[in-house]
């Protein structure tokens, strides 16, 4: 997973892959629970696309090619804490996947 931070949108799009299924965090994004998120995460990999995350900043970002959002909650956080949440629930969601009983 490669984590890269962006200051302005023209930037951010060159470094989106091509064929990737774009998240953006947002306040007003959907809300998914571990087990949710993790049947969202299993369908977009028989999707066999890449996912690339968007963490806007403070005022938020605005992305053309998005595909779904997702939000960590109503709080506002910094990105660097939201980088963290967001790294924390995918982990949680894939050995939710796995079986394994780190959600529990």
């Amino acid at each position: 997973m490669e984590i890269v931070e962006v200051q302005d949108a023209e930037r951010l799009a060159r470094r989106i892959p091509e064929r990737a299924h774009v998240v953006v965090l947002d306040q007003g994004g959907h809300s998914r629970d571990s087990t949710g998120l993790s049947r969202w995460l299993q369908e977009r990999r028989h999707a066999g696309r890449d996912l690339a995350f968007v963490i806007g900043g403070p005022f938020g970002i605005d992305v053309e090619a998005r595909d779904d959002t997702l939000t960590l909650g109503p709080l506002t956080l910094p990105f660097q804490l939201a980088r963290v949440v967001l790294l924390e629930q995918l982990y949680r969601a894939h050995k939710i996947l796995a079986g394994e009983p780190y959600h529990h």
